[in-house]
């Protein structure tokens, strides 16, 4: 009873603290001042025509509409100036599902127009969906300020707008609404603000900007996201030389920056990001003298030095954002003199160079973003900035971003000074060092990411002191050493944990329970065996695992499966893990399971409906594949385990596969021609099993397959000719099965991006089609062991991709889906895989497969030469012909194949004699000549001379080394007769012969005439001394001989 007879400044107080939290605040003199009649009733049937859900309007009764909630009165006549019904707390931008019911909606009756002194009408963030904005808004002659933002409406925005002279501030921003024709605009003489984000001006065309110049009292133009485009036109003069703000970001200009926006002084606020804007960025725009905010980002080619641009004077400069387009040059040292600078945002260009010192000096900077630069050097061991009120640098730094740059050295003590920085990001340089310790007094630190560097060393205990840290990431580094408890010790609020790819070693107790409860923990390649750990059990919120390479033993503990079902990402692949698995598996909606590389063992368990990906690879799983495999996957392997039985048919129930692959089992049966239905499949490998029968031709259905792996089977028949239809295949494996019949002439036809075609060892005779050659983009052609027939044809000679030297490596994979990449966490994929003949062994190529340049047509019936055009395929690594009865003579201009390392002719009818200039392919690692008819002297010099006689071996017309087989006349310079010395014109080894058989001589005289006259005396030492003489006399002999025979062979190396 109290509050009800507290008079009226306590209900004053009351609407006003209503109106704080969403309404017009009216004054107190209106509310003394009964509103009139006839505003009260045109207000009452108003409120008829909308829905209330909240019954915010609950205020609106009684005889005093002046007291009713967002109303406001005129003070002198009672009549109501002011209609403000915005929703407070629009749903898009609070959380709680309370405020989405704050909207009102409904009809917008024409009883508004009643209301003769109505100057202003908010009506914003409410929802008349589906309503248009009524026309006769316009008759409201006396409306001064007009807010029909974000409520709802939709289709044209009435040209009677146009007719509202007095109105100073229009805001319709709307993403469904259009306007046609902007003319109507110009009969707004008054207006100063204009608000029209997310209105559709397409059709407007390219004079808009001439319309709006004839409003001379323009301060502010927001026309965000209305598709405009072409051009931002030129006006005849500048008559909107008063604005303050101009927005027109978010449309399709494609254009320069217009010049004529260097000349409007007044401007505080302009916006041209993401627009498609190109070339130099006027420079103008640092002379600008009211400038505080300029954004430009978003643009890609926007250009401009940096030492040109960032040295102007910008006075007032607030905001500089230009990310994402092509600034290039170095930040000159002038930056540290922008003294109001809060925010410096060049991420995504080409800056280089180093970090000046200066930047010190920016004492109110409090955010600085330049990643993903080219940005060199080590960080200012020292920074300028002595200035500052607390005579340190940077003192207002909350957000520093150095991510994906160059830099090198070490962190520097500085950074552990920040004391207001929140965000320290400088993941994926080349920094090495120790983590400082001073990094720890960063009490405001939110988000260390430090990932991807060099840095090496122990983690500091003193980073446990980091009680607001959010996101904790040193992952990808050389760190090593013990992991406590303490580095934890008040971390409370710790959410997203990386340490993985360190060689970090958990070192907790059997009972610690950590401080905080985090999301995401990624501990891969760490030491936390060889238990299973314990601290996981008390991780209640944990979404994303990775325990990959933990050095984990033994089974997954019952607890693990009871909190699996928050789990998105689980990955503990690569461990020692054994037993069985859960089944069904419970995990969280759109989950990504890895369990390979363990030794899990029993029959494939259940998967939930919600796993997306699931790798069960490299196990030691058995049994069948379950018969109801309807589960919804993306990615599916089960390979290398050993599952027998049969392909389920309702493996093709899973619609959005990207990836099947159940190779290296023990599978048996034929292709399910049902995987044909799924549309989506780019990599199905069900290679190394016993499937049999002929290839389904459904599956020339999946037109999005790029890599088939069908090999090592039993399969039979002929190719489908509905593979033809597989325009995006890339990898085509079919080795080792029992397919027959030609190779098809329509593999010419399509497969324009086809790198790796595998016939191998299979039944395929006939000749090699020369339409081959058409596929632009093979790389590794392999069509051993088969029975074709007929020559090479020179087309060959024309393989586009081998005739590149390949370059550029690129990990070949498939099936990724990116949604699930998450904090450099393995997704899902299939990792392409080919095996190759390379040096005389089977090699599996992985992540160098993308440098791989192979032709391989061994164990055939080829016949006639080798065609020349073959040299033309510079790019090639391996190439080996042999088992087949190619004749001929090598060509000498094979040394133009300098890229060969695996090189087999053997067994073939190849003649004549071995080029010479096969010793200048210098990367040559095998070589096999063997079993030919070759003949001549081998030209074993320059690289040849690194191979051994295996190499040459089965060519009976060759000599020379390395064979023991000795060429014509070499015997005839070995059998000199006597001790006579040959003639030898090189003076040098004349020289030193003279001086060797000179010793030899002189040791025979010395060896047999001084003991003569001794040993003349007694019989028993004369025989003794002969003998052993005899023995020397043998030795000596050999030697020259071999001395001999190396001088003649290194003559003729040099002949």
């Amino acid at each position: 009873m109290e509050i009800v007879t507290a008079g009226v400044p306590l209900m004053i107080l009351v609407i006003c603290f209503i109106i704080i939290t969403g309404g017009f605040c009216p004054n107190t003199d209106a509310l003394l001042m009964n509103c009139l009649e006839s505003d009260q009733e045109a207000l009452l049937d108003f409120k008829n025509g909308l829905y209330d859900p909240e019954n915010r309007l609950s205020s609106w009764k009684g005889s005093n509409c002046c007291q009713w909630w967002g109303i406001s009165c005129e003070s002198n006549t009672g009549a109501v100036i002011a209609v403000d019904l915005h929703n407070p707390y629009p749903q898009r931008f609070h959380s709680s599902s309370r405020y989405g019911f704050w909207n009102v909606s409904g009809e917008i009756r024409p009883s508004l127009t009643k209301l003769k002194s109505l100057r202003h009408l908010d009506l914003s963030l409410n929802t008349f969906d589906g309503n248009k904005i009524p026309e006769f808004l316009g008759s409201l002659k006396n409306l001064q300020y007009l807010n029909l933002s974000n409520a709802g409406f939709s289709g044209a925005i009435p040209l009677t707008l146009g007719n509202l002279s007095g109105l100073q501030y229009l805001d319709v921003e709307s993403w469904s609404s259009y306007v046609d024709n902007l003319e109507w605009v110009t009969g707004l003489v008054s207006l100063e603000h204009l608000v029209m984000n997310g209105v559709n001006l397409s059709m407007v065309g390219s004079d808009w900007i001439r319309t709006l110049n004839k409003l001379p009292s323009l301060t502010k133009l927001h026309l965000s996201s209305c598709s405009l485009s072409v051009t931002i036109p030129t006006p005849a003069f500048v008559n909107i030389s008063s604005l303050v703000s101009l927005d027109l970001s978010f449309n399709k200009f494609n254009s320069k920056v217009p010049d004529w926006l260097v000349n409007i002084s007044s401007l505080v606020t302009l916006d041209l990001s993401n627009n498609g804007l190109f070339g130099r960025i006027p420079l103008g725009f640092s002379e600008l003298p009211n400038l505080q905010f300029l954004y430009l980002a978003g643009n890609d080619n926007l250009t401009g030095s940096c030492h040109q641009l960032l040295r102007g004077r910008w006075e007032k400069i607030h905001v500089l954002d230009i990310a994402s387009n092509s600034l290039h040059g170095k930040l000159p040292a002038s930056l540290g003199n922008m003294t109001f600078l809060t925010r410096l945002n060049l991420p995504g260009n080409h800056v280089e160079g180093e970090i000046p010192s200066s930047i010190g000096k920016l004492c109110n900077l409090m955010h600085f973003d330049i990643s993903n630069n080219n940005v060199t050097g080590t960080l200012p061991e020292v920074l300028e900035g002595t200035d500052c009120l607390s005579r340190k640098p940077l003192p207002s730094l909350q957000y520093l971003d150095l991510s994906n740059n160059h830099l090198v050295g070490k962190l520097p003590e500085w950074l552990g000074q920040l004391k207001n920085l929140v965000e320290l990001r400088l993941l994926y340089n080349s920094l090495h060092g120790p983590i400082p310790a001073s990094l720890g007094l960063l009490q405001n630190l939110s988000v260390l990411w430090l990932g991807g560097n060099e840095l090496n060393g122990t983690l500091p205990e003193s980073l446990g002191q980091l009680s607001e840290l959010i996101f904790f990431d040193v992952s990808s580094n050389h760190l090593t050493g013990l992991v406590t408890e303490k580095h934890f010790l008040k971390q409370g609020k710790l959410k997203h944990l990386l340490l993985s790819f360190n060689s970090f070693t958990l070192n907790v107790s059997s009972n610690w329970v950590p401080p905080f409860q985090v999301w995401h923990i990624q501990m891969g390649s760490c030491h936390l065996g060889p238990a299973f750990p314990a601290w996981l059990k008390s991780q209640k919120e944990v979404t994303n695992l990775d325990f990959s390479n933990a050095s984990i033993t033994g089974s997954m503990p019952y607890w693990f499966w009871e909190r699996s079902s928050n789990l998105i990402l689980l990955n503990v692949s690569h461990n020692q893990l054994e037993g069985h698995l859960s089944s069904p598996l419970s995990l969280a909606s759109f989950a990504v399971v890895d369990f390979s590389l363990n030794f899990f063992s029993g029959s494939i368990p259940i998967p939930s409906d919600n796993i997306k990906f699931l790798d069960l690879s490299k196990n030691k799983f058995s049994g069948t594949i379950p018969k109801n495999m309807s589960y919804d996957f993306y990615v599916l392997s089960l390979s290398d385990n050993h599952i027998n039985g049969e392909i389920p048919v309702s493996i093709a129930n899973n619609r959005h596969l990207l990836v099947i692959d159940l190779s290296r089992n023990n599978l048996t049966g034929s292709i399910p021609s049902s995987i044909g239905n799924c549309s989506f499949l780019t990599a199905l490998d069900l290679s190394m099993n016993n499937l049999f029968g002929k290839i389904p031709e459904s599956l020339g259905r999946l037109k999005e397959l790029q890599t088939l792996h069908l090999s090592d089977n039993k399969l039979s028949g002929y190719l489908p000719i509905s593979f033809l239809n597989l325009s995006s295949l890339e990898t085509l494996d079919l080795g080792y099965n029992r397919i027959m019949g030609r190779i098809p002439p329509w593999f010419g036809k399509g497969f324009k991006s086809l790198r790796i075609l595998s016939l191998r060892s299979n039944s395929f005779s006939g000749e090699l089609p020369s339409v081959l050659s058409n596929l632009s983009s093979l790389q590794v052609l392999d069509l051993a062991e088969n029975q074709l027939n007929g020559s090479i044809p020179a087309s060959f000679g024309d393989f586009k991709a081998m005739s590149q030297v390949q370059n550029s490596n690129h990990y070949l994979f498939y099936g990724t889906f990116d949604h699930y990449l998450l904090y450099g966490t393995r997704g899902g994929y299939y990792k392409e895989n080919f095996v190759v003949n390379l040096e005389g062994q089977f090699r599996t190529y992985t992540k160098t497969l993308s440098l791989l340049t192979s032709l391989d047509l061994s164990g055939n019936n080829l016949s006639g030469g080798l065609p020349i055009e073959i040299t033309k395929l510079l790019g090639l690594v391996v190439m080996n012909l042999s088992r087949n009865h190619i004749s001929g003579y090598i060509p000498e201009s094979i040394s133009e194949l300098k890229q060969l390392s695996s090189l087999d002719l053997s067994s073939n009818e190849f003649s004549g004699v071995i080029p010479r200039s096969l010793g200048l392919l210098s990367f040559l690692g095998f070589l096999n000549l063997s079993k030919n008819n070759l003949s001549g002297r081998i030209p074993y010099s320059d690289h040849l001379s690194t191979f051994d006689a295996p190499s040459f071996a089965g060519n009976l017309g060759l000599c020379g080394t390395p064979l023991a087989v000795k060429c014509p006349g070499d015997d005839e310079e070995d059998s000199d007769s006597g001790w006579t010395t040959p003639k030898d014109n090189n003076s040098g080894d004349s020289f030193v012969d003279q001086w060797f058989y000179l010793s030899i001589g002189l040791g025979f005289a010395a060896g047999i005439l001084v003991p003569y006259i001794i040993l003349a005396m007694r019989k028993c030492l004369r025989e003794a001394y002969f003998g052993a003489v005899d023995v020397v006399l043998e030795r000596i002999l050999y030697l020259w001989l071999k001395h001999r025979t190396i001088q003649k062979r290194n003559r003729g190396h040099q002949q």
